[in-house]
């Protein structure tokens, strides 16, 4: 088993239900302290037809209808990084189910970087102040009864975070499933050094520790899967298992991400998860408009 200098709770297992969308690939989480009816939600998702500008909220909906008919308490909505590829629903589900919300206190680096990039004005706060927890390396909470704590595990963006709850670990995009490796680290403020090493920080959990991912593309036409553990991804993992070096990631890694085209929703995504989930502020008309900024990512 390995070794982790983080507050881990084995014996505690948290009940899951996962909501899958397939229109982003993107896996959101309901989680409950099993001692109590506590939850959290980790990663939530609205839903956005870019090509007509028009958002929904079916996703985040069946996850408020599955609090509620569980008879749940949401105390904390979580975001492990500003996402690139969806939008969050989180705002929509604290409006009508309340809770917190949480994301790493790096958001305010992703703030200031996109912040220029989508050339917003003194009005955007790029203090996190969007945000009701801004986590640190190591900081708890409390879900119930249940202790959960946070990981910095930059990389992939500056800001991202792996939550553990018990025996269950949240990665956000820093692992994919073993076929599926490791998230590119290309976007501004990322690094495929710092990504290694936070993958590194991961597997030093028990080998036992299950993981769960926020995305799966279900690689060689396999079914979408979401949860491994740390000994399968440890040995398994085709970008970082077997004891691959990082000097080998961090070559394969940047190789790979110059191959890729960027995320077809990172344009909406970015401007809508660095403010916490919400739209940008209406025009004097009452009119909502995401900008397009022209060759600057």
């Amino acid at each position: 088993m390995s070794r982790s200098n983080y507050p881990v709770d084995m014996e505690i297992k948290p009940d899951m239900k996962a909501f899958f969308d397939p229109a982003t690939n993107t896996i959101s989480y309901v989680v409950k302290d099993p001692s109590s009816s506590a939850c959290a939600i980790v990663d939530s998702v609205m839903d956005i037809d870019y090509a007509a500008g028009r958002i929904t909220y079916d996703h985040a909906d069946r996850m408020i209808a599955y609090v509620k008919a569980n008879k749940l308490d949401l105390e904390w909505l979580i975001e492990t990084h500003v996402h690139a590829d969806h939008l969050s629903g989180a705002p929509y589900i604290q409006q009508r189910l309340g809770g917190k919300l949480g994301i790493g206190d790096k958001i305010t680096i992703v703030q200031e970087t996109f912040g220029k990039v989508f050339n917003e004005g003194t009005e955007f706060q790029r203090d996190g102040s969007q945000f009701d927890r801004l986590f640190q390396d190591g900081d708890t909470y409390r879900i119930g009864n249940m202790t959960a704590f946070a990981m910095y595990t930059p990389g992939h963006t500056p800001a991202c975070m792996v939550h553990v709850m018990g025996n269950a670990a949240f990665v956000g995009d820093t692992l994919f499933m073993p076929d599926g490796g490791s998230a590119r680290a290309d976007f501004p403020g990322g690094d495929a050094a710092e990504l290694y090493e936070s993958i590194q920080k991961v597997l030093a959990l028990p080998d036992e520790m299950r993981l769960f991912m926020c995305h799966d593309y279900g690689p060689n036409g396999r079914d979408i899967q979401w949860e491994t553990t740390v000994g399968e991804e440890k040995a398994h993992n085709i970008h970082v298992g077997g004891g691959k070096t990082r000097e080998e990631f961090v070559k394969f890694r940047t190789k790979r991400d110059a191959q890729l085209d960027m995320p077809k929703l990172i344009i909406p995504s970015l401007q809508v998860n660095m403010r916490a989930g919400k739209l940008p502020p209406a025009e004097k008309d009452g009119k909502t408009f995401l900008k397009v900024p022209v060759n600057a990512l």
